[in-house]
């Protein structure tokens, strides 16, 4: 038995497990990626905020994230190697842990 679950739910649960762990603006996009993923390939996702946290970070922007992974210069770079979620109106996006 699935549950829908709303942008409401979806970070209700997670200021309740991870609080921290993404921004409000953060969580939007995640959420929208991944109903849109569930759209594109017909896969119920599980409502896992511990997996999605080990599975995606949030960064505020590319220096941040060369921080981390030196041999990227660009966002094309990042977007040629892994999962990119911008979050609207801001320098933040979401990857996909690699």
């Amino acid at each position: 038995m699935k549950q829908s679950v709303t942008i409401t739910d979806f970070v209700n649960a997670f200021e309740k497990l991870r609080p921290s762990n993404f921004s409000y603006e953060g969580l939007e996009s995640l959420y929208n990626h991944l109903t849109d993923y569930e759209q594109d390939t017909g896969e119920e996702l599980e409502l896992d905020v511990i997996a999605f946290c080990c599975d995606y970070s949030e960064y505020k922007d590319l220096e941040e994230y060369k921080k981390n992974y030196s041999s990227i210069n660009s966002i094309k770079d990042i977007q040629d190697a892994t999962t990119y979620i911008p979050i609207f109106k801001t320098e933040r996006f979401i990857t996909q842990n690699h």
